[in-house]
């Protein structure tokens, strides 16, 4: 898989977790010289698979089953080498475990990777001094990110985000008629916004980053934040990382960039040129979105889980958060 290819494979199976049962997932552990006791529960992913399992005399792990078909062994061994990496200059992230001298495991047609178990809540966004910890959090995460380079990860790239996700949910039929028009003008709109604003950034640094650094891969404890899940790690802009962390009215987004802009430069330089792509990187997450349950809507979780999605009154919250989306990338960017 080259870097520029897309993040999710179209050719993965329709049911592939169909087999996947506590069976197999015992003897996965037992495959690596684990004693499962028995204890299982299922934890909250649609795209991959993930467990809580009980071990015999240890405390318990959580196992991650990866999606069939979705990544290449090269690209999970760089998401695992990303964590180890991050892990060995203290940056608090759940790094995968070693089992037989491996952290990636194949079993039964399956992959997956035993990780530590660790609690948290969320983090409460605001609060400046969270908003800080964040920052520095991940000032050091992209000093790493920036001391090497992905061989085998995607690289974000504008096109197949934004653009593919439009054409394949057109191509593909899920946009109802009569809405069709309106979906094709504001997307059109939005492509030609997303392109002048990849130019007005002009040549950012792309890094490795998280990718994915939405409050949900964040657990909090009394000793501070750790990271979970790069399962979407890519190279990118550093504001890829940040962007996700600001919510609100232009004053309060403003103020949660400067807080977080205080930690992140106790550690490294942030680029303002990036700026430029925020807005940008909330609309092409916003048409993925769309595009990803539509092709993930043959997999009967999904279904089950997003009952409102195959709807037109979706179709129609869907383009009327295209429309404020369009009126927002005609603003100027935030200041810091």
């Amino acid at each position: 898989m080259s870097v520029d290819e897309p993040l999710d494979d179209t050719n993965s199976p329709s049911r592939p977790f169909a087999d996947l049962g506590p069976v197999t997932l015992l003897a996965m552990l037992e495959s690596i010289g684990l004693e499962p006791d028995g204890r299982l529960l299922e934890l909250n992913s649609f795209e991959n698979r993930v467990y809580q399992l009980g071990l015999e005399d240890q405390p318990p792990v959580i196992v991650k089953v990866y999606r069939p078909g979705r990544w290449p062994d090269a690209a999970i061994a760089e998401e695992h080498d990303f964590a180890r990496a991050l892990a060995a200059q203290e940056v608090p992230v759940v790094a995968p475990l070693d089992c037989q001298g491996a952290s990636l495991h194949h079993h039964a047609g399956y992959r997956f990777a035993v990780y530590p178990r660790r609690g948290g809540h969320a983090p409460a966004l605001d609060h400046p001094e969270t908003l800080q910890w964040l920052g520095r959090l991940l000032g050091q995460l992209h000093n790493v990110g920036a001391s090497d380079a992905f061989a085998h990860r995607p690289a974000l790239d504008w096109h197949w985000m934004a653009r593919q996700s439009r054409d394949n949910l057109l191509a593909e039929g899920w946009i109802p008629h009569h809405l069709e028009p309106a979906y094709r003008s504001v997307t059109e709109d939005l492509l030609t916004d997303i392109d002048a604003a990849f130019r007005r950034a002009a040549s950012w640094q792309a890094i490795r980053l998280h990718g994915d650094f939405h409050p949900g891969n964040i657990l909090w404890t009394d000793a501070g934040p750790h990271l979970v899940d790069l399962d979407d790690c890519l190279s990118g802009p550093a504001i890829q990382d940040l962007w996700m962390m600001l919510s609100g009215e232009r004053a309060e987004r403003t103020g949660q960039l400067s807080e977080l802009l205080v930690g992140y430069e106790q550690f490294r330089d942030f680029d303002p040129r990036e700026l430029h792509l925020l807005e940008a990187l909330r609309t092409m997450r916003m048409m993925r979105y769309a595009a990803w349950l539509a092709r993930r809507w043959q997999d009967p979780a999904f279904p089950a889980a997003f009952v409102w999605f195959d709807t037109p009154r979706y179709w129609e919250d869907h383009i009327l958060a295209l429309r404020e989306q369009a009126a927002a990338m005609q603003e100027p960017p935030l200041c810091v």
